[in-house]
């Protein structure tokens, strides 16, 4: 070969040596839109059995988050947390790339809950015609508020209620089924035996209170008071 050809032969590998290296490959990056479907997906499968109607919004993910892709991320709740109202879904991604993201929701539930129609006074005993049944966003009412009137009618309230205010059940007294003075009918059972007796009611009492009574011998007993003027002792 001459000198020419050679010449010309190493140049070309030089210009070669010379051009920049093809960058690495990026990882495709995660679609923030399927991310919030999948937290949207994730309420609604949690919030399945709620009254009424349900509405979930997902809030925005941060666009300067790059997430590698993953083919199968998981949501999941904070301990203590729950679907209802405004709440925070986490997602994790185990493979390729473990990564975990904290997205920000809300859960409306939109359904019919009792309230006063008329004003309650304190201790009186619920009908149902002092009742309404009224429509509105149960994530943005107190806990316990009921939603049937069957859960209200017979009780009694804690304290004075003007009308349109929501009941909830813990501001409410079980319906008096043993009353001061009336008699009852003491009953006590055990293994192998049962005794029953009549005696007489030192006090009021709602399903499931302790009552005191005093017996025809004018023993004074504790049990706990039942429908139809029963009130069972434990021994």
């Amino acid at each position: 070969m001459t000198l020419r050809p050679l010449l010309a032969l190493l140049c070309l590998s030089q210009a070669a040596l010379a051009q920049p290296l093809p960058p690495p490959a990026q990882p495709a990056r995660q679609d923030a839109a399927a991310l919030r479907q999948s937290v949207e997906q994730f309420l609604q499968v949690q919030t399945a059995g709620l009254p009424g109607q349900v509405t979930v919004k997902v809030g925005a993910i941060d666009p300067r988050l790059q997430l590698n892709a993953c083919a199968a991320p998981e949501a999941f709740l904070m301990p203590g947390a729950r679907a209802w109202g405004r709440t925070t879904v986490g997602l994790r991604c185990t493979a390729p790339t473990p990564w975990t993201i904290y997205i920000q929701a809300t859960v409306s539930v939109r359904a019919g809950y009792v309230a006063s129609a008329v004003p309650l006074a304190q201790g009186q005993a619920i009908e149902a015609s002092q009742l309404a049944i009224l429509q509105g966003d149960l994530t943005t009412l107190p806990a316990g508020i009921a939603t049937d009137m069957a859960q209200v009618v017979g009780r009694s309230t804690t304290a004075s209620l003007p009308p349109g205010t929501p009941m909830r059940l813990d501001t409410l007294r079980g319906k008096t089924v043993v009353v001061q003075g009336q008699l009852v009918r003491l009953v006590s059972a055990g293994a192998g035996f049962s005794v029953s007796a009549e005696a007489r009611a030192l006090g009021n009492a709602t399903e499931g209170q302790v009552v005191q009574v005093r017996t025809a011998g004018g023993q004074q007993v504790n049990g706990v008071a039942k429908t139809g003027g029963l009130v069972e002792v434990a021994f």
